[in-house]
């Protein structure tokens, strides 16, 4: 008779593989930030607002809304070349993209590793500001929750 029981999973080598690569995979932001942003400015935009929202288990990318100046703006075409490292892979490779999915990108990943799970339950939606200019990128997140107040009386 044959054992056909899996084998138990060590947990904690599962983890310890996930804090590697998640560290290893905010080591490219950076680098990508600086990308995006050289590719933006080429077309002399100032400002992106990357609006989000999530609940019940799915969330996704709402509006992409680029500036140049005070006015609205196109995003450039033509694609922008990423690093990237998905979950389990060794190396980093380079990916082109337009700049919607670079900005998507970006937005997910820093969303990942600020509020992992933030299109569960409830969920949470805002918006980033990639502030081409200042060479910032601003999150403003707003998690939902349901509240419940019990109250039992007995006399």
């Amino acid at each position: 008779m044959t054992n056909t029981t899996p084998p138990p999973i060590d947990l904690a080598a599962v983890m310890h593989a996930y804090e590697l690569w998640e560290a290893a995979a905010a080591k490219l932001v950076p680098e990508n930030k600086q990308r995006l942003f050289t590719f933006l400015a080429s077309a002399h935009i100032t400002r992106v607002i990357v609006t989000f929202d999530g609940e019940g288990d799915s969330g996704q990318i709402e509006d992409i809304q680029p500036y140049k100046g005070e006015k609205e703006g196109k995003l450039p075409k033509g694609k922008v070349e990423l690093l990237d490292l998905p979950y389990g892979a060794k190396q980093v490779t380079a990916r082109k993209r337009s700049a919607t999915d670079a900005l998507e990108a970006l937005a997910y990943e820093l969303l990942r590793a600020k509020h992992a799970g933030w299109e569960n339950s409830d969920g949470a939606y805002g918006d980033f500001t990639f502030d081409v200019a200042g060479g910032t990128i601003t999150l403003d997140y707003n998690e939902r929750f349901m509240s419940s107040e019990a109250h039992q009386y007995c006399w």
